[in-house]
């Protein structure tokens, strides 16, 4: 039997006139309204709190409003009533509160007490413990990006996430970013990273991909490992990452909270909560491209990101119209896809169970593959990287997707892979070939649906360690060059233009979170845990309805 945690304070305080028993143990803060009387009421509601200590933002001392000041005349022996007597008696506690669709926000409670000694030892007693939360950040790097979504980045900031962070005490150095790429080279170059708890981004899912591909980058040559090799294995960052949504998908937030609040996000941050996070990395002929989380897509999702950019002036709406004309020209590609099936671990593509806060399949396979890392090496370095295991797939094909993780936002909640995991060091492959334009839209119908999206004929799904992919028609970047400089340059943009004269091109484009990648022939390797994020994955909805608490009695 567990034994009851130990109170360090038990007083009988009021909340808003009522009197209740208020208790602090080490893990919990409760506070119990005094029943008036002995009869029972069974349909009375609940009127018992409780909250985390871990979840308690800050806690602050009051002024105790006096209800006879109106009749106060100034006169000397209401002064020296006044100075006799301690009139701080009251603090207030300003904690997490949960809502619906896994939002969060900032709830307070304030408590009288009888006498001024009593208040000040509970404030001590409450500050001691937050200040022993070694996983709280304290000071924090933020990255502004003013340009992302609908350009309101700074007033987001500004207005609903800085007060939040002085509130709880925490000191930040904020950098509004001037161009692209700004935080990736600040993060690699200026920033005096053991100075900082944290790093945050305010924007959308590019503005994330900055941070961590100067987080990544600057890890790696401070530990003396070469970041660009294709073998290498990659140092862990011990930085966290926050996401404070202000773009357009924020893909990201989505997947890693449950909701694109910026408020909630902010809590997330304040509260210190720890989410690892697999990284691909992306290599062509052993030449370093960039670091994928999400979403890495040849043909269909390629397509749609390259016609969308050039229609950016639409804003969202670009998204729609591109995947509405990709679709009706139907483009198929070929090439061979090799994998590297991840064998001996937890879970499979098609599990009905899907990757949530504290996931057992991540802990578990993060400590698996750990362990196999050596080993892992020395295959690579001797060139017997098993051969044997690595698989092939040829033929021609619509879409090739890989994803780190669900892929989720509000227009697909339940994303590309539902059951993909954001720390168990795979990616699902998912290969969906030449079909009919009716079959692939019941594909895509399927990402907005209960229905399995993997069981059809022509679609395949793999947990993954690593995989290349080679196009037929471009087996390098030098054929491209030639074929491009000949009579494929002379007819691309007729039939670009006009795709029903039945001229397939030759290759694609990959879609690497939301940037493009001109490079057809690539290996993709995934790092088991790489970075840690200011999020604690999607709660359950059992955990919302157990512990929320409304902010009054």
């Amino acid at each position: 039997m567990e034994r009851p945690a130990r109170l360090l304070l038990l007083s009988e305080l009021r909340v808003r006139n009522a009197a209740c028993d208020v208790s602090m143990s080490r893990s919990l803060l409760t506070w119990k309204r005094r029943l008036s009387g002995p009869v029972y009421h069974p349909f009375r509601p609940s009127v018992s709190h409780s909250v985390l200590v871990s979840e308690i933002i800050s806690v602050r001392e009051e002024e105790e409003e006096n209800s006879s000041k109106g009749t106060d005349d100034g006169s000397w022996k209401k002064i020296k009533e006044r100075e006799g007597k301690d009139c701080r008696r009251a603090f207030t506690v300003l904690y997490v509160e949960r809502c619906q669709q896994h939002r969060w926000r900032c709830a307070e409670v304030t408590f009288t007490c009888p006498e001024g000694a009593l208040c000040q030892r509970w404030v001590g007693i409450i500050g001691e413990q937050l200040a022993a939360i070694a996983s709280r950040p304290k000071r924090l790097l933020v990255y502004i990006n003013p340009f992302s979504g609908k350009r309101q980045g700074e007033r987001i900031y500004e207005q609903k996430v800085a007060p939040l962070f002085a509130r709880a005490g925490v000191s930040t150095h904020v950098v509004v970013t001037e161009r692209a790429n700004y935080a990736r080279d600040h993060l690699r170059t200026e920033a005096e990273l053991q100075k900082i708890d944290g790093v945050v981004c305010v924007g959308g899912d590019g503005m994330f991909s900055e941070v961590i591909h100067g987080l990544i980058w600057r890890t790696q040559v401070d530990g003396g490992v070469d970041p660009t090799g294709p073998d290498e294995a990659l140092l862990p960052c011990s930085l966290r990452i926050g996401v404070i949504p202000a773009g357009s998908t924020d893909c990201i937030c989505f997947a890693t909270v449950g909701a694109n609040d910026p408020v909630t996000s902010a809590l997330h941050i304040i509260v210190g909560d720890s989410q690892p996070m697999d990284v691909c990395s992306v290599h062509d002929n052993n030449t370093f491209l960039r670091y994928s989380v999400s979403l890495l897509g040849y043909g269909f999702y390629g397509d749609v990101l390259s016609d969308s950019e050039r229609k950016r002036w639409m804003g969202p709406a670009r998204y729609d119209l591109s995947g509405v004309k990709m679709f009706l020209t139907h483009h198929y590609y070929e090439g061979t896809v090799s994998y590297l099936p991840a064998r001996g671990i937890m879970g499979t593509p098609r599990d009905a169970a899907k990757c949530r806060s504290g996931c057992v399949v991540c802990q578990q396979n993060g400590k698996l593959l750990s362990e196999k890392a050596e080993r892992y090496e020395v295959d690579e370095a001797s060139g017997s990287e098993s051969d044997s295991e690595w698989r092939t797939i040829r033929g021609k094909f619509l879409a090739i997707n890989a994803a780190s993780m669900s892929c989720a936002c509000p227009r697909s909640p339940k994303g590309l892979s539902p059951a993909a995991h954001l720390a168990d060091g795979t990616t699902d492959l998912i290969v969906v070939r030449k079909c009919s334009r009716v079959d692939f839209l019941r594909h895509l119908l399927r990402h907005t649906s209960k229905d399995d999206q993997f069981d059809l004929t022509f679609v395949e799904v793999h947990r993954v360690r690593r995989f290349r992919f080679t196009p037929r028609h471009c087996q390098s970047d030098s054929d491209l060059d030639l074929r491009e400089n000949g009579r494929r340059q002379i007819f691309g943009q007729i039939c670009r233009d006009h795709p029903a004269c039945g001229c397939v091109p030759a290759y694609s484009s990959w879609n690497c979170d939301g940037e493009i990648l001109t490079h057809a022939a690539i290996d993709v390797r995934v790092h088991c845990q790489l970075i840690k994020l200011f999020a604690r994955g999607i709660e359950e909805p059992t955990v919302f309805e157990d512990l929320a608490n409304p902010c009054a009695i």
